[in-house]
């Protein structure tokens, strides 16, 4: 695959991500516990394939910078320093969460999935967000 391709690939799996996170939610809410297990380990894969994905393309790609100037410039930043910081954090509480659904700690589970969940949504929407303006609706600076 080519390198170049990587980023729409990693926003794909973002975006692919939501949708299952959601599902998954879902499935909880109507008591589908199957479904659901289903929905969120498939959230799970597809993040970890776009984590392999996200490094393997920086470390040969490096910084991309942002192209975009005047008022956009700020939002950009503001949801990419928010949408970084928490990927950050949402790795260890996903595998927390999971690994107490795994464990069938289901109360522990509870617990932590309402604060796993909406960080992860807005990890994963953010994620596609930045994906579209950094490389969509503004020109990128490639390293030289």
């Amino acid at each position: 695959m080519s390198l170049g391709l990587l980023p729409a690939v990693n926003a794909a799996l973002n975006a692919t991500c939501t949708v299952l996170l959601l599902l998954g939610f879902l499935f909880i809410q109507r008591r589908k516990i199957t479904l659901h297990r289903l929905f969120m380990v498939a959230a799970f894969c597809c993040s970890t394939v776009f984590l392999a994905l996200y490094v393997y393309f920086h470390v040969h790609a490096g910084v991309i910078r942002f192209g975009g100037q005047g008022w956009i410039r700020p939002v950009y930043f503001a949801i990419l320093i928010s949408h970084t910081t928490l990927a950050i954090v949402i790795v260890p509480l996903v595998l927390l969460t999971l690994s107490r659904a795994l464990r069938e700690r289901f109360d522990r589970h509870r617990a932590i999935a309402r604060w796993t969940l909406p960080l992860w949504l807005y990890v994963s929407v953010t994620g596609v967000i930045v994906y579209w303006l950094l490389y969509i609706a503004y020109t990128p600076i490639l390293p030289a």
